[in-house]
C-alpha cells in the first residue's frame, strides 16, 4: 500500500485551476475572507493567444501573459494563497486515510513541480512524479481544463463531450457534490476571458452565500452612501472617505504604469504540437 502524502494545509476554499476562472473566483472567495488556496500545473490556455480583446477595461487589448499576472496580483493581494502542482485526485475527506480536521469535506493529492500538460491545476495521475501532498478544505472550485479525472472519486454528474467531460451544474456552480462548484471550461462556459472571469466570480458569490459569511455586495462607496441615510453598511461593502478614495486612485494608476511600463517578457505560446518545445513556446525572434 502506498504511503499516504503529507498534509500541507487546510483551507475554506481549495481552487483546482489558475487560469481566468480560477483566479477570478479566488480573488472573491479571498476578499470575502475565506481563506483560499489555488493550485495550478502550467501555463493556462489563456497564454496561448496571441493578444487578448473585446475585454472590459482594456480597449486596445492586453497582452494574456501579463493579464495572468495581473489576476494573481489580484488574488494574492487579496489574501489567497498561490501553489504550483497538479492535483491528481480528490476525495472525501472521510475517504482519505488523513485527520484533516472535522471542517474538511475533501482531500487532494498534489503533485509538486508537475507542470506539464494543458489541464489548469489538474490532471491525470499518469504522469505522476514520486512527491506528492495533500491539501484539504471545506470547498473546493474546479476550474481547470476540461478533464475532470482527478475528481472520479466523487462521482459528480458530468456530461463526456469526445475527449473532454464536464461538470454539470446548477448554473451557478454548485455540481452535484456538496461543496464542490465549477467554474469556466469545466463547466462548459464559453471560452473568451471575460465570460470565465464573470463565471469564475459568479460562481465564488454562489458559494460565499453558501457558508456563513455575511455577504452583500462587493462594493466600496463613498463615505456616509449608506450611514448618511440612517443605513448600516451591508457585508461586503464598504465607505471610503475622499482622501482614501484619492490614495487607492493613485495607487493603482501607479501599479497599472508599472505592469504597462514594458513589454511583458515571456515567449509566445502556441499549441505544442505545433513546435519542437514541450511548452508549446514559439522561437524568439532575433
Amino acid at each position: 500500500m502506498s504511503e499516504l502524502p503529507t498534509l500541507e494545509g487546510t483551507y475554506e476554499v481549495l481552487v483546482v485551476g489558475g487560469g481566468v476562472a480560477g483566479l477570478s473566483a479566488a480573488t472573491f472567495t479571498a476578499r470575502a475572507s475565506l481563506d483560499t488556496v489555488v493550485v495550478n500545473a502550467g501555463e493556462p490556455i489563456l497564454a496561448r493567444n496571441a493578444h487578448v480583446e473585446n475585454l472590459p477595461g482594456f480597449p486596445a487589448g492586453v497582452n494574456p501573459r501579463l493579464f495572468l499576472d495581473m489576476q494573481r496580483s489580484g488574488a494574492t493581494r487579496n489574501g489567497a494563497d498561490l501553489r504550483d502542482g497538479r492535483v491528481v485526485r480528490l476525495r472525501r475527506a472521510a475517504d482519505a486515510g488523513i485527520d484533516a480536521g472535522s471542517d474538511a469535506r475533501f482531500v487532494a493529492t498534489v503533485e509538486r513541480g508537475s507542470d506539464g500538460g494543458d489541464a489548469d491545476g489538474a490532471g491525470d495521475a499518469s504522469d505522476a512524479t514520486p512527491e506528492r501532498y495533500a491539501l484539504a478544505a471545506e470547498r473546493v472550485v474546479a476550474a481547470s481544463w476540461s478533464d475532470a479525472s482527478y475528481l472520479d472519486p466523487l462521482e459528480a454528474d458530468t456530461r463526456d463531450a469526445g475527449s473532454k467531460t464536464y461538470l454539470e451544474d446548477d448554473g451557478d456552480g454548485r455540481t452535484t457534490v456538496e461543496g464542490l462548484y465549477a467554474a469556466g471550461r469545466l463547466a462548459e462556459r464559453y471560452h473568451q476571458a471575460v465570460v470565465a472571469a464573470g463565471d469564475g466570480a459568479r460562481t465564488a458569490i454562489t458559494l460565499i452565500h453558501d457558508t456563513e459569511v455575511p455577504f452583500y455586495h462587493d462594493w466600496v462607496t463613498p463615505e456616509g452612501y449608506f450611514t448618511d441615510r440612517g443605513r448600516d453598511v451591508p457585508p461586503g461593502c464598504e465607505e471610503i472617505s475622499e482622501t482614501e478614495r484619492r490614495a487607492r486612485e493613485r495607487e493603482s494608476m501607479a501599479a497599472m504604469r508599472e505592469y504597462f511600463a514594458e513589454p511583458h517578457d515571456s515567449r509566445q505560446r502556441t499549441h505544442p504540437s505545433l513546435v519542437d518545445d514541450e511548452s508549446g513556446r514559439l522561437p524568439e525572434n532575433d
